[in-house]
């Protein structure tokens, strides 16, 4: 998996060869659960390696430091995985949870929990806006990530509620941000949240532009977020 390798080593990180394995295995899964189940659209062994991989690894880049065993993550709208496990893969300290609304995509997830052999790693099958009302999920996480799950006005509705005080959220985009982030800063706001930075992806062979969008959690999300089902994404919470 030289693709993995080198990318991974353009991030500063450093595989083993039971790593590496991991990673074959995932692949190998992946492909064969996708024959049933509408997984990804990705299939090429070194499209795989790239913009599946090395793509969640990059988001090592705005990760608070060190990464300890205290911090946990929680991966909202993960799908096939991305990009929580292949973190959880590089750093088999945090502890991880999945978050997935479909059914199918979940019993995957579990799959590859086992098949993996990882430990602290739970896969929560319900909707964010579900999720988030659980007092065992809300405002619990030091890391809450996503990619490509909506834009940001929504997204934050959908993902800050997670966050603890003190916490943040990375999102992975792939597009120019400056009108989404401006029209998403009254969401950010009301949901306690504050932009902190733009970190740029350029990794090779990663030819789409890419970037992370970090936004600090400095309050309680107010107990109305997020709105029920299907209501962030109607509604957006816009910036006039």
């Amino acid at each position: 998996m030289q693709s993995l390798i080198d990318g991974a080593i353009a991030l500063n990180i450093r595989l083993s060869s039971v790593q590496l394995e991991q990673f074959q295995t995932y692949y190998d899964d992946l492909i064969a659960w996708n024959r049933q189940i509408n997984l990804t659209a990705i299939t090429d062994y070194q499209d795989a390696q790239l913009k599946h991989f090395v793509d969640s690894l990059s988001v090592v880049l705005a990760l608070p430091q060190p990464i300890t065993y205290a911090l946990r993550f929680l991966d909202v709208g993960t799908g096939g995985g991305f990009p929580g496990i292949p973190l959880k893969i590089a750093f088999p300290q945090i502890k991880l949870t999945l978050l997935e609304a479909t059914g199918k995509k979940c019993d995957f997830l579990r799959h590859l929990v086992r098949h993996l052999n990882l430990a602290d790693v739970d896969v929560l099958c319900a909707r964010s806006e579900d999720a988030a009302r659980m007092i065992e999920y809300r405002e619990q996480f030091d890391v809450v990530l996503t990619r490509g799950l909506a834009k940001m006005a929504v997204l934050s509705e959908l993902t800050l509620p997670f966050c603890k005080i003190g916490g943040v959220l990375i999102a992975q985009k792939k597009v120019s941000l400056d009108d989404e982030l401006q029209s998403a800063a009254n969401a950010i706001s009301a949901l306690g949240g504050q932009s902190d930075r733009i970190i740029p992806v350029t990794i090779t062979g990663l030819n789409e532009p890419r970037c992370l969008v970090v936004v600090s959690k400095s309050r309680n999300t107010p107990a109305q977020y997020p709105r029920r089902n299907g209501v962030p994404a109607k509604k957006p919470l816009l910036s006039c």
